[in-house]
């Protein structure tokens, strides 16, 4: 294996919708933590959420724009040229069908999302699949329930190290920076009409089509 396939590569999926800082910050952490290329993958239908407001289009353009300049977040987008709901799952499958079996995969997710894993389609199957990045914040407690603690009691890991001797199965934790960004307060200050500047890549606020569509999705109340 080359020293270059020998990194792991993470994957934080979402609907980006829209990327702001707070994604790119903490995928970016997450790279220099573990020395990893992290793929962005835009969700096509999200299993835990309403639609997305921007088009497919409209998400990757402005994801693409914003990852211009460096080299170790790369946009991914095999989740919107897959039918159907955008089970992490299949992508894990798809993913480990290109890359084999040996290459350390890291699942990055938030611990929020952590806390409700095993409400996620064939969550038992991710840890044959891949190791999990549980991106923490200080002051933001990781919860599990009785089943989740269940399955990782013995999965902890407390250093990269441990993830580069097996390709899938751990659980680690990465401290990163408590950026407190939501997409939703971003769609309801651009609904609103104000400009959401320093809390989205300048590519959002630059492209009028998508701003558009925002506010067009506003409630009246909002308009």
């Amino acid at each position: 294996m080359s020293p270059q396939n020998n990194r792991p590569l993470a994957i934080l999926g979402g609907t980006f919708d829209p990327v702001h800082l707070g994604h790119l910050r903490v995928a970016w952490e997450a790279a220099e933590f573990l020395n990893a290329d992290v793929h962005m993958m835009p969700a096509n239908v999200p299993p835990h959420r309403s639609q997305p407001v921007a088009s497919a289009g409209q998400r990757v353009a402005i994801l693409r724009a914003a990852l211009q300049g460096q080299d170790r977040l790369l946009l991914d987008e095999r989740e919107l040229k897959r039918d159907g709901p955008s089970y992490t799952v299949d992508t894990l499958i798809e993913l480990r069908k290109e890359i084999g079996p040996e290459r350390a995969v890291v699942l990055l997710v938030g611990a929020d999302a952590f806390s409700g894993l095993a409400s996620w389609h064939r969550w038992q199957a991710l840890f044959e699949l891949a190791h999990i990045g549980v991106l923490t914040r200080a002051g933001h407690e990781v919860t599990e329930s009785p089943e989740l603690a269940e399955q990782t009691r013995n999965r902890r890991a407390v250093s990269v190290a441990e993830l580069r001797q097996s390709a899938a199965g751990l659980v680690i934790d990465i401290r990163v920076s408590a950026l407190e960004i939501s997409a939703t307060h971003i769609r309801n200050e651009l609904a609103a009409g104000r400009e959401p500047r320093y809390l989205v890549p300048a590519e959002v606020l630059a492209d009028r089509t998508l701003l558009a569509a925002y506010r067009a999705n506003a409630s009246p109340h909002e308009r």
